[in-house]
């Protein structure tokens, strides 16, 4: 009796998300409710018509998939009308506060805490460095996590289980690295030209 999901999205909006995921087997039936705009429910007899926008979303390059033979070549061009590239979270730090923000809320929300907790300046530092491969949903588990660790109103950074931020360790040993290289090419200079005086008091050079 309940109603499927194209059938609740009937003159609205269907969002798909991680559609790279689905199994081909999938991909054939959901490619057939979009050519036919029509879906038979379980146990009915006849098809009903559907009228709904597709919204998907994926972390994959589907361009890519369909090369690899993982998603179908039709789907795919059914799909990608409009493309919107939404940029990994580390190229956005400045949409991090806002996140946090309204994920604090609905985390607050749901677990029937009040008042929402709020991030101290240490803590959004910290997470600030972070590189966030997980993007938005490892933020969100963090700070479930933050939340249940707390006892206050203000999580900080001891409430934070922080992985070790490979990429930035790299960055910094890539700045040592330059910075020794450099410090090395001045002592070799320093050491040439005394080598060069040496050799015009000597006579040796003209």
């Amino acid at each position: 009796d309940r109603e499927g999901l194209f059938q609740a999205a009937h003159g609205g909006t269907l969002f798909l998300d991680e559609i790279g995921e689905m199994p081909l087997s999938m991909q054939v039936k959901l490619l057939r409710a979009i050519q036919e705009r029509s879906v038979r429910p379980v146990g009915a007899v006849n098809e009903a018509s559907v009228n709904a926008r597709i919204l998907s979303a994926t972390h994959k390059d589907l361009a890519s998939e369909v090369h690899a033979g993982r998603f179908r070549q039709d789907l795919y061009y059914r799909l990608n009308v409009i493309q919107i590239r939404v940029p990994p979270l580390r190229e956005r730090r400045d949409d991090l506060g806002p996140i946090c923000a309204a994920l604090l809320d609905r985390i607050a929300r749901d677990a029937g805490v009040h008042p929402a907790p709020r991030l101290s300046r240490d803590a959004f530092e910290r997470l600030s460095e972070y590189p966030f491969p997980g993007n938005v949903r490892e933020v969100e588990n963090m700070l479930h996590r933050a939340v249940a660790m707390s006892t206050g109103d203000v999580l900080d950074v001891r409430d934070f289980d922080l992985p070790v931020a490979i990429d930035a360790v790299q960055a910094t040993q890539r700045e040592f690295d330059a910075g020794v290289a450099e410090v090395f090419d001045y002592l070799e200079g320093i050491a040439a030209d005394r080598a060069g005086g040496a050799e015009d008091g000597n006579g040796f050079h003209k």
